[in-house]
């Protein structure tokens, strides 16, 4: 049986000699599992690294049998990277990891056990506690599962992430999505077939920094919500019947005041800024999120492909 370790790789060279070492040891101690003789395989997405990434792999691959690289001709992202990994996979199941460690490759062997034993497409990494991470992120991702859950068509597991196991038949309908820019960890449970948890403890990136800053991690969010429910243009149309019934009130209002003693409508700089500008932003919000999804649909027509390799190493 053939598993392989698809490891997306940005600018990654202080923390790769740690990484390599540590899925060494795994390989090594992991030759059978579950009574089961195992066959592992490292596959690296070079993303187009501009440090020494590049060339640790290239020695990488020339000293191991086991090791097989993909160089990207630029820098094209993390879900690219990922997607390439699966679309060159030719294992039993494939497990989705970073290079970071801060997903521990030491509990793989355990995803493995659970992934045969309960007889499943898939094993999902749940994340018990998640060390090095500020209150912040957490309280942010915490409430991103929570508007996600929402508004998509599908339950996405919370605290989760890309690090999970897939089976063959979960990769083979995988690689028959055709559209771009993909939000794999919600594509993955899109696509079906029994998927079950594992509970982990997910650890402090061992070295470098991270690759998803503020900025990117609130693009994967947006990206997420877009590309899996079509709710928030539903939701704009519910708004804009709000704001219309609002509206309707304050014409009520204004009417009533004519000719009922008590009520009164003081002319006034603010109360006309206030309307003016709540309504004004409602529109430019609803125009923004018509303008996301308007730019996918532009995105998708030019059929460009998510990623280009440079070369191969390591076939």
């Amino acid at each position: 049986m053939k598993i392989s370790l698809i490891i997306p790789c940005y600018n990654e060279e202080e923390v790769l000699p740690i990484a390599f070492k540590r899925l060494k040891q795994l390989i090594h101690n992991n030759r059978q599992i579950h009574d089961k003789s195992i066959s592992w395989e490292l596959l690296f997405v070079n993303d187009g690294s501009k440090d020494g990434t590049t060339e640790i792999l290239k020695k990488y691959a020339e000293d191991e049998d086991f090791i097989k690289v993909l160089n990207f001709s630029r820098n094209f992202g993390h879900q690219p990277a990922v997607t390439a990994g699966l679309h060159h996979c030719d294992a039993d199941a494939a497990v989705i990891m970073d290079c970071d460690m801060q997903d521990p490759p030491e509990v793989i062997p355990s995803m493995v056990e659970t992934w045969l034993n309960e007889g499943c497409h898939g094993v999902y990494a749940v994340r018990e506690s998640r060390k090095g991470e500020t209150g912040f992120k957490k309280l942010s991702a915490s409430l991103f599962y929570k508007t996600i859950n929402r508004l998509s068509e599908i339950e996405l597991p919370r605290d989760t992430g890309d690090f999970r196991l897939v089976d063959k038949t979960i990769i083979q309908a995988f690689c028959e999505l055709k559209e771009g820019d993909k939000y794999i960890r919600g594509l993955i449970p899109w696509l079906g077939f029994e998927q079950k948890p594992f509970y982990y403890q997910r650890e402090a990136r061992e070295a470098g920094e991270t690759k998803y800053p503020l900025s990117k991690m609130i693009k994967l969010a947006a990206n997420g919500i877009l590309s899996l429910s079509s709710k928030p243009l539903e939701k704009i149309m519910t708004l804009g019947f709000v704001s219309l019934f609002i509206a309707f009130l304050v014409v009520i209002y204004t009417l009533l005041s004519f000719f009922l003693p008590g009520i009164s409508v003081e002319p006034g700089w603010a109360s006309l800024m206030i309307v003016i500008l709540f309504f004004s932003s409602m529109n430019l919000i609803a125009l923004g999120i018509i303008g996301y999804y308007i730019s996918r649909i532009f995105n998708e027509s030019k059929n460009r492909p998510e990623y280009i390799i440079e070369s191969i190493l390591g076939e």
